[in-house]
């Protein structure tokens, strides 16, 4: 049973290129998969995103970007990582999919008909946002800051992210620095807990 009605969760980039044995992986990526399968029940929409680059993207180190090639349209490790379970997914949305067109924030990407992530929660009566997924320092931090300066009521499951963690503590500060935003840093636990209450967490 869901019981957040006016509520979605987002789940970010959780894409094979960013979980161990991926072009770019996450330290402990594929963990978020099982947190993101738990809570997908509860929530009346889910949405999944995914980095959606050309060959030749503007953020590869072949031309000058800070990254290795990594999620190309079309190839495995773009594909969304095979344990999320995709029954429940309402929408996916495509970021960073032009040559020259960076982008980190899921808001900046559309879905397969050219709306916008912010244009589909709306016409959903989405007001709060809960976020899981790749990577808490990079698509995560922009997307919750993001969220919280377009208005949404922003809470990150801190259990449902890892880090890139290029200096080691760049998680933790990127969790801080959402936190200061005003995002709320929050367990699948508790949201589970809520659930169980019959109320939103607050």
């Amino acid at each position: 049973m869901t019981r957040f009605p006016d509520s979605a969760l987002v789940l970010v980039d959780i894409q094979n290129d960013f979980c161990p044995g991926g072009a770019l992986a996450v330290a402990e990526g594929d963990e978020t998969v099982s947190v993101a399968n738990r809570l997908m029940p509860h929530f009346p929409l889910i949405i999944s995103t995914q980095d959606w680059h050309p060959i030749n993207h503007v953020s590869f180190r072949e031309r000058g970007g800070p990254w290795p090639p990594h999620c190309v349209q079309g190839t495995e490790g773009a594909d969304l990582h095979p344990d999320l379970n995709r029954t429940p997914i309402s929408h996916y949305f495509f970021k960073a999919s032009s040559v020259d067109n960076d982008a980190y924030s899921e808001f900046e990407g559309a879905d397969d008909t050219g709306h916008s992530l912010d244009e589909v929660l709306r016409s959903n009566g989405v007001k709060r946002l809960y976020v899981a997924g790749l990577a808490t320092d990079y698509c995560v931090r922009a997307t919750v800051l993001d969220g919280v300066s377009r208005g949404y009521e922003v809470y990150v499951c801190t259990d449902g992210v890892r880090a890139v963690n290029v200096d080691p503590m760049d998680g933790e500060k990127a969790l801080n620095e959402m936190s200061r935003a005003g995002a709320h840093l929050i367990t699948s636990d508790e949201i589970l807990e809520s659930v169980r209450a019959g109320s939103a967490v607050k």
